[in-house]
C-alpha cells in the first residue's frame, strides 16, 4: 500500500503567522488607517493630548464589552445595559443627594447595577424557551422607566471634585479611564484564557446541551455572566456621571448597540462559541477614534451611525469567511512526500 506522510506547513507552526492571517490583523489595520485618517484631517491630531481626550470620550461604555464578549459567546444577548447604566446613575445621584457621602452612592451604584444584572440572568434561567432578545427588551423598558419615574425630567449635579477626576483625571498625559480599562482587559482575559470557568463558556456556546451533561452549572454560570454584566454597567454609570458631572434619566441611550457592535466588529460569533476578547478590544478602539474622527469635520450623528452600520455589516460578511483555509491555499509551504 502507498506510504503517505504529510509535513505542517511552516506558517501553521509559527504564532506570527496565524496573527497575520487572522482577524484581529485586519482590524488592526484598519485601527491604523483610521489615526492617519484623523491626523490628515486635523494636524494636531497626533500627540498624546488628542489622543487622551479622545479616549476619555468613548472608554467609559468600553467596560462593558467584556461581559457582552461572554454573553455573546453563550449565544445570548443583553440590550438592557443602556437602562442598567442609566438606572444606576440615577440610583447614584439620589443616594448622595439624601446622604452627602460620594463613597455610599458610588457603593449604592455598583449595587443596583449588579442586582440588574442578576435579575437578567434569573428571568433568562426561568424562561429559557424565550429568546434572551426578548427578556432583556422587557428589563430594558423596566429599567429605563424606573430612572424617569425616579428623576423624571431633572438632572443631578453636584458632585465632589475627586469624584469629577474619574472622568477626566489624567497620570501624566495617560487618561485615569484608560488605566482602569486596561486593568480590565487584563483581568477579563485571563478569566476567559487561563481558567475553567472561561473554558466553560466556549463550551456552553459551542453546545449547552452537552455542556450540562458533562456536568457544566450552566445557569450558574448564566447568572454570574449577567451579573458581570450589570456590575460592568455599574462602572459605566461611575465614569460616564464624571464626565458629564450630572446624572439624568435619558443618559446611555444606545449604548448597547455600540457595544454590541464593538463587539461583532471584534469577531465574536452572535451563534455562540467563536471568538476572543482581543477583537472586541480593538473594536472599541476602531469605533470610538472613527467616531472622534468623523465628529471632527462636523459630520451628522445621524451620518456617523450609517457609516458605523456599513462598517458592522462589512465586517460581519468577512467574518463568515474560513481565514485560516485562505491562508491555508496561498501560503502552504509544505510537502507532501508519498512512497509507494
Amino acid at each position: 500500500m502507498a506510504k503517505r506522510k504529510e509535513t505542517v506547513p511552516d506558517y501553521e507552526k509559527s504564532p506570527w503567522m496565524r496573527f497575520l492571517f487572522s482577524w484581529e490583523f485586519i482590524l488592526l489595520l484598519i485601527l491604523v488607517g483610521i489615526q492617519i485618517m484623523n491626523s490628515m484631517i486635523s494636524p494636531n491630531y497626533l500627540n498624546a493630548g488628542s489622543i487622551s481626550t479622545a479616549m476619555m470620550n468613548f472608554l467609559d461604555k468600553s467596560f462593558m464589552i467584556f461581559p457582552m464578549t461572554m454573553i455573546l459567546l453563550l449565544g445570548e444577548i443583553d440590550i438592557s445595559i443602556g437602562s442598567t447604566v442609566a438606572l444606576s446613575a440615577v440610583g447614584m445621584g439620589l443616594v448622595y443627594q439624601q446622604t452627602g457621602s460620594m463613597v455610599i452612592a458610588i457603593v449604592a451604584c455598583l449595587i443596583l447595577a449588579s442586582v440588574c444584572g442578576l435579575l437578567n440572568g434569573i428571568l433568562v434561567n426561568l424562561f429559557p424557551e424565550l429568546p434572551t432578545m426578548i427578556i432583556t427588551l422587557a428589563t430594558l423598558t423596566i429599567y429605563r422607566g424606573l430612572a424617569y419615574i425616579l428623576l423624571e425630567n431633572q438632572s443631578i449635579s453636584g458632585f465632589p471634585d475627586w469624584f469629577q477626576q474619574l472622568g477626566w483625571g489624567k497620570l501624566g498625559e495617560i487618561p485615569l479611564i484608560a488605566l482602569a480599562f486596561v486593568f480590565t482587559a487584563i483581568v477579563f482575559c485571563l478569566i476567559m484564557t487561563k481558567t475553567a470557568f472561561g473554558r466553560e463558556l466556549y463550551a456552553m456556546g459551542s453546545n449547552k446541551k452537552a455542556s450540562l451533561f458533562s456536568g457544566i452549572k450552566t445557569k450558574k454560570n448564566l447568572l454570574i455572566v449577567y451579573t458581570l454584566m450589570g456590575a460592568m454597567a455599574g462602572i459605566t454609570a461611575l465614569f460616564l456621571s464624571s464626565r458629564m458631572s450630572s446624572v439624568r434619566a435619558d443618559i446611555a441611550s444606545g449604548y448597547e448597540l455600540e457595544v454590541i457592535s464593538m463587539c461583532v466588529l471584534g469577531g465574536i460569533s452572535t451563534s455562540g462559541g467563536k471568538g476572543k476578547v482581543f477583537g472586541p478590544i480593538l473594536g472599541t478602539f476602531i469605533i470610538g477614534f472613527l467616531r472622534y474622527g468623523l465628529g471632527i469635520i462636523n459630520l451628522r450623528a445621524q451620518t456617523i451611525t450609517m457609516i458605523l452600520g456599513v462598517l458592522l455589516i462589512i465586517s460581519v460578511l468577512i467574518t463568515r469567511f474560513d481565514l485560516s483555509k485562505i491562508s491555508t491555499k496561498w501560503m502552504k509551504r509544505g510537502t507532501i512526500n508519498e512512497t509507494k
